[in-house]
């Protein structure tokens, strides 16, 4: 599972993006990444280990709910500013 999300609002200099990612680690835990900033910048990222996969993804699914509920879209979801109303 891999997602990638912005949420831009010009009115209030709003330019931000957050990537979530689930990937098995070296030692067979598997890892929910998360990376977040402002867009253009390299952005802070956060590593959480988790014992299953089961659990990575649930994790991974309530993050993304909540980016959801706060305004963020899936970057494929965006429209270009001048359709943008």
């Amino acid at each position: 599972m891999a997602a990638h999300l912005h949420r831009i609002d010009p009115e209030a200099n709003m330019a931000r993006f957050y990537c979530i990612d689930v990937a098995a680690t070296l030692f067979g835990d598997v890892s929910v990444l998360r990376t977040w900033g402002r867009i253009g910048t390299p952005g802070r990222t956060s590593i959480e280990t988790c014992a299953s996969v089961e659990e990575a993804e649930r994790a991974a699914s309530q993050t993304l709910r909540q980016k959801t509920r706060r305004g963020y879209l899936h970057v494929g979801q965006m429209l270009p500013p001048d359709l943008a109303v």
